[in-house]
């Protein structure tokens, strides 16, 4: 341990923790900061000035990264009849009803994210004590309850992203990999900020976008000047 110790505490010499770096700068930073031998990902943090307590201040949806995350989402769709043939059809990695909500309860877990159709999720529904806490319960907000299962299925493997604002206020999104080219991790940041700015509830007082940070999975934080993204109105 006390070589990755060694590793993080060169990288984070790299990062002057007092300042909110713009966009490009930050996210060379982020690339030049990462100190493991494997392809790190690359999240953003952003901490938002929400009451989560509140119901009509909470934030959370789904965006499609338009350079993907650079994981492969492995996919499993509670569907019956055409529609489990059609998500067959569209690339599903999992397909199936009953057979996997046993196999869940079980304990297996070979899988990323799952859409159902909406006449699944009573069945469903089962497992919310299990899918739940690991957030991977399926959500109408996130597009995961739908009919059109072979949007959802094509929106996921494209580099379609969940977000949430937790109890702290904050968000976590991956944007990307260390090795990803720096204007494709800016164009992933900057879709994900301004995805935020466009849901920000009505009932949310004062400073929004308080703080953005993004890191590499084993790299230190690093600012970024909220005001350094242009926004798309």
């Amino acid at each position: 341990m006390a070589n990755k110790g060694k590793k993080y505490q060169e990288a984070a010499k790299l990062v002057d923790r007092t300042k909110a770096y713009e966009l490009a700068e930050a996210i060379e930073l982020v690339k030049k900061a990462a100190p493991a031998k494997f392809d790190e990902s690359v999240e953003v943090a952003v901490r938002l000035g929400v009451d989560t307590k509140k119901a009509d201040q909470q934030v959370r949806g789904a965006v499609v990264l338009p350079n993907g995350t650079g994981k492969t989402q492995r996919v499993l769709v509670f569907a019956k009849g055409e529609k489990a043939k059609e998500a067959e059809a569209a690339g599903a990695d999992h397909v199936g009803d009953s057979d996997y909500i046993n196999k869940i309860q079980q304990g297996w877990f070979e899988f990323d994210v799952i859409v159902a159709t909406p006449d699944m999720m009573a069945e469903v529904g089962k497992l919310g004590r299990v899918l739940g806490p690991k957030g991977l319960m399926p959500n109408p907000k996130t597009g995961t309850v739908t009919f059109e299962v072979e949007k959802a299925i094509n929106e996921i493997k494209a580099g379609k992203v969940e977000y949430r604002v937790d109890k702290t206020g904050n968000v976590h999104v991956p944007i990307g990999k260390v090795s990803f080219e720096a204007d494709k991790l800016a164009e992933n940041l900057s879709t994900i900020i301004e995805t935020l700015l466009k849901v920000k509830p009505a009932a949310a007082k004062g400073t929004y976008m308080k703080n953005v940070a993004i890191s590499s999975t084993m790299g230190p934080g690093i600012k970024v000047n909220p005001s350094s993204f242009t926004v798309k109105r």
